[in-house]
C-alpha cells in the first residue's frame, strides 16, 4: 500500500534533483498552465525558479504574478514510484535575478562549467528580461509506493 512521506522524507525528495511540473491558474477560460521547470530547494526553505519575459514565458510570468500561488510536482518515474506536490504562495519576485540565485537552480541540472556559461549567457542577453520566483510551501501532498 502506498503511504504518505514523512516531513523529512518529502523535504529531502523535493531537494533531490528532479524536473518540477509547475501549474498555475490560467485566464480566459483555459485550463491551468502546466509546464516543466528547473528549480532549487533546500529542506525547510522556499522553492525558487526563474524564467524570461518573452514569447510564451510572458504569459507564464503574468499568470504567476496574478495568481500569487501555484503548485509544483516532482516524481520518481521508476519503481518504486514516489511523488511530492507542493502548493505554495509567491513570496518574492526578483527582476533581474541575482546570478547566484540562477546558478543555484541551473547547477542542479548542468555540470559546473556549463551551468556558469548558461547563467552568464542568459544575463548577457540584451533581449531577455529574467524573473526569479520564490515560492513558500504551504501544503504538501506525497505518496511512496515502496511498501
Amino acid at each position: 500500500m502506498p503511504r504518505p512521506l514523512t516531513e523529512q522524507e518529502r523535504q529531502q525528495f523535493l531537494a533531490d534533483k528532479h524536473v518540477a511540473i509547475m501549474s498555475v491558474e490560467s485566464d480566459g477560460g483555459r485550463p491551468p498552465l502546466t509546464i516543466p521547470v528547473w528549480y532549487a530547494y533546500e529542506p525547510g526553505g522556499n522553492v525558487i525558479f526563474f524564467t524570461g519575459t518573452q514569447g510564451s514565458e510572458t504569459r507564464k510570468t503574468g499568470l504567476i504574478e496574478k495568481a500569487g500561488k501555484l503548485s509544483i510536482s516532482v516524481q520518481k518515474e521508476d519503481l518504486p514510484y514516489k511523488y511530492v506536490t507542493v502548493e505554495g504562495s509567491l513570496v518574492r519576485v526578483d527582476r533581474p535575478p541575482a546570478a547566484e540565485d540562477m546558478l543555484a537552480v541551473v547547477s542542479r541540472y548542468l555540470p559546473p562549467r556549463a551551468a556558469q556559461k548558461f547563467v552568464q549567457a542568459e544575463i548577457d542577453r540584451p533581449d531577455n528580461k529574467l524573473v526569479l520566483f520564490v515560492i513558500r510551501p504551504d501544503r504538501w501532498l506525497s505518496l511512496d509506493f515502496a511498501e
